[in-house]
């Protein structure tokens, strides 16, 4: 993910609410039964670096990876204020190379959605395997077809917080959303500064996911709906998938 740069400052205040405490205990809870005594994790596109931040609390030695320098820079304060020794890289999912291997991997908030072109969500996904020790665990989410179609769609939304304006704006063609974010500003002396930030996310059906993560020697294990250890159904705007590399 390439984006998130003018959306940096702003990610944290704008961003639905998320719970990073809970988010992580139930990252462990799937990890725990899988991964034995290996605690050494990748946070793929972690963004201001909370999931990682409260996955090292948990004891993970972590790892972090994002496209945006700008994200990273806020992750790096994060860890520095809570005492937490998280290295943090600049990279491209697709283009993913630390120089060494992981026992886990977790890439949450429908990160792989900003992939919009299945080449390169397969290349992320092989560049991932490549990198997890035989028998390592990669966990991460996709926000649905059904999200995409019914809840983004042509939505528009306006938030406010503080003395920032947000207007948040999709468009929806089949399975394609284009975001639109204006930020509005007010100044000391009154007036507003607009900053904007423009990406994609592209919802994927599931028989194709499945293909890939077959194609990528990741077995899937569990399918989850919405952060839950339930099935998902046809309205379920998540999908949690625990992988496991082959041995």
């Amino acid at each position: 993910m390439e984006s998130y740069n003018e959306f940096a400052p702003f990610y944290d205040r704008f961003i639905r609410p998320v719970d990073y405490s809970a988010r992580a205990r139930y990252f462990d809870a799937l990890l725990k039964p899988m991964l034995g005594e290996g605690r050494l994790m990748l946070d793929l596109a972690c963004g201001t670096g909370s999931l990682s931040v409260e996955m090292a609390r948990l004891g993970y030695e972590v790892i972090g990876v994002d496209g945006s320098q700008e994200m990273l820079a806020y992750a790096q304060q994060k860890a520095y204020e809570a005492d937490l020794p998280i290295r943090f890289f600049h990279q491209r999912m697709e283009r993913l190379n630390l120089g060494g291997s992981v026992d886990c991997c977790v890439c949450a908030l429908d990160s792989l959605n900003h992939i919009t072109e299945s080449k390169n969500l397969r290349r992320a996904l092989m560049r991932v395997a490549a990198h997890l020790l035989s028998g390592g665990v990669f966990l991460f989410d996709l926000n649905t077809p059904y999200k995409h179609r019914m809840l983004l769609a042509d939505h528009c939304y306006c938030y406010e917080d503080g003395d920032t304006l947000c207007i948040w704006q999709n468009h929806t063609e089949g399975l394609l959303t284009e975001i639109d974010l204006d930020f509005f500003t007010e100044q000391r002396d009154g007036k507003y500064l607009r900053t904007g930030e423009s990406f994609e996310e592209r919802g994927y059906e599931l028989d194709e996911i499945r293909r890939m993560l077959a194609e990528c020697g990741l077995d899937l294990i569990a399918l989850y709906g919405d952060d839950t250890l339930l099935p998902p159904t046809e309205e379920t705007e998540r999908w949690i998938f625990v992988t496991k590399k082959g041995e």
